[in-house]
């Protein structure tokens, strides 16, 4: 008997530590970028949203009296076509889902709506809380608000489900500008020089990216701000990044650190 108790606890330090090994939350990798390839950026720009729409870009830009949405020219950096928003309106995060262009306002209130060939106004809708970031899985939108928390919405902006992102278990707050790549959430922390990169089922961030030096000290001055603009190709999978009043647009790969 005395044998069978002692394999039997054996057994169950076994299965023990293999609970605790299942359980134990998964190593967060950590990069940092490289740069591939720069472009001009618009230097008035004050970056908030930003994808691709065939072999251009859409972005918004922020500010009252500033906020606009533009047609851009990768590899010139020039808006091909600009729309100024009146100025009681500042533009944050946009993406493009089911070819509509979707708008999030700041603290206004209201989101828009615009078609994604033409550019041309479709609607407005109320939205119940400050707009930041704006991304989509193909499915739906999903949108942050400066918080650690991010929403799935419908193509009228109603709340489908809401999730927690979590670095090592606790919270990161100050989400921003989102991108989906590979089928993960990439989200910028304003101001900081980290994008996290984040499981859409549970709000873990698997990845850190640090982009400290991105933008070097000579193309900055005193306008220049935060990262801010994450915008990945589908065709080509190249990854781009930028910030508010950046002189500069950067194709980067990301570089594990040792």
């Amino acid at each position: 008997m005395r044998i069978l108790r002692k394999i039997s606890l054996a057994s169950l330090m076994a299965l023990l530590v293999t609970f605790q090994s299942s359980c134990a939350p998964a190593k967060v990798r950590q990069y940092k970028v490289q740069v591939v390839k720069e472009y001009h950026h618009d230097e008035t720009s004050y970056t908030q949203g930003l994808f691709f729409q065939g072999s251009h870009m859409i972005e918004t830009t922020g500010q009252y009296g500033e906020s606009t949405l533009r047609l851009v020219d990768l590899q010139t950096g020039k808006a091909l076509k600009k729309f100024d928003f009146d100025r009681k309106y500042f533009l944050e995060g946009s993406v493009e889902l089911n070819g509509n262009i979707y708008i999030l306002t700041w603290q206004n209130k209201v989101a828009f709506i615009y078609d994604a060939k033409t550019l041309e106004y479709k609607q407005t809708y109320s939205y119940p809380r400050e707009g930041w970031g704006l991304t989509t899985d193909g499915t739906d939108l999903i949108a942050s608000d400066g918080s650690s928390r991010l929403y799935w919405l419908d193509g009228q902006f109603r709340q489908k489900k809401t999730i927690t992102v979590k670095l090592n278990g606790r919270p990161v707050n100050q989400l921003n500008e989102l991108e989906w790549i590979d089928g993960k959430i990439w989200a910028n922390v304003y101001m900081t020089d980290m994008i996290v990169i984040i499981d859409p089922k549970t709000g873990t961030v698997e990845a850190t990216v640090d982009c400290t030096g991105l933008l070097p000290r000579a193309l900055r001055d005193e306008y220049t701000d935060v990262l801010n603009g994450i915008a990945y190709d589908p065709a080509t999978k190249k990854t781009y990044l930028t910030g508010k009043y950046w002189k500069r647009l950067y194709e980067v790969r990301l570089i594990e650190k040792k």
